[in-house]
């Protein structure tokens, strides 16, 4: 893993100059995961930055992600999705394949009601079907991280549930990044 420093993650236009509020830094992006100032939603945004990590450990961390919510999902062509989707980031699965199963998941999510948990969850399969297929759209690997948090948060008690799932995905991250060394 790359020595990173918070110039690293200037270029992405954070909300806020990280080097003011947590001091110089500099280590890998598994060191930035496990920093215990650094509240996880900014550890999951770093994460997903461009060139912060590979596209397979992208993938694989947008599927765990949709994966957290998938007890949600109520149509099937969303869990097809994810399988999909997993299964290519290993390398067992054609991009004919993947993309054939990101229409299915993009079509669930745009006909489920966005204000039902489910509807979060199938959109985070989309989203995760859509990293995989897509070579530098780390931006849909965000949104897989958001919709799932979105999900726990309306199917539990709101910003506690989002709070408790965004540890969740940084703890998919650091697993990810520990099988990595």
């Amino acid at each position: 893993m790359k020595t990173l420093t918070w110039a690293d993650f200037a270029k992405h236009k954070p909300c806020y100059n990280p080097a003011k509020k947590y001091g110089e830094w500099q280590g890998t992006i598994l060191d930035l995961m496990q920093h215990p100032e650094i509240p996880n939603y900014d550890k999951v945004w770093a994460f997903t930055r461009d060139g912060i990590v590979d596209d397979k450990t992208l993938r694989l961390f947008a599927v765990g992600c949709a994966r957290r919510a998938q007890h949600l999902m109520t149509d099937q062509r969303s869990l097809d999705a994810l399988d999909v989707a997993e299964r290519y980031a290993n390398g067992n699965a054609t991009k004919d394949e993947l993309y054939a199963a990101e229409a299915a998941a993009e079509a669930v999510a745009r006909a489920a009601a966005r204000y039902a948990a489910w509807a979060a969850a199938e959109a985070a399969a989309e989203a995760a079907a859509r990293v995989a297929a897509r070579d530098g759209e780390w931006d849909a690997a965000w949104d897989a991280a958001r919709d799932a948090a979105w999900a726990a948060a309306r199917d539990g008690a709101g910003a506690a549930a989002r709070a408790t799932e965004r540890k969740a995905q940084v703890q998919i991250a650091i697993e990810l990044l520990t099988k990595l060394q």
